[in-house]
């Protein structure tokens, strides 16, 4: 038990709570999925595979964006979404292989 410690920074276990909070909602899982097969994405596009209301699937990015998970990125009339670190994929590659789940 002497060499028994907490391998994590403080400050990164605190964020990472507070991005999983965050994640803990399958929408936003399937949101993260999507951005990691083609990168980036308008709320048109996310919106036709999703099937949800515009409304609803703007309240997902946008509570994405403010924890720092996904990113825009305007280009004439079209905004973009796409992840800001794709780390997170890994979380959706573990889901999947995972026996629990």
């Amino acid at each position: 038990m002497d060499n028994l410690r907490v391998r994590i920074d403080k400050k990164k276990l605190e964020k990472a709570a507070y991005v999983l909070k965050c994640l803990a909602h399958p929408m936003r899982i399937s949101i993260i999925d999507l951005l990691e097969q083609r990168n980036r994405l308008t709320v048109t596009q996310l919106q036709e595979v999703l099937k949800i209301e515009q409304s609803l699937l703007s309240h997902h990015l946008i509570n994405m964006r403010d924890k720092g998970i996904v990113s825009t990125h305007r280009e004439g009339k079209y905004i973009y979404y796409s992840l800001t670190d794709t780390t997170l994929t890994e979380i959706i590659d573990l889901i999947n292989r995972g026996k629990a789940f």
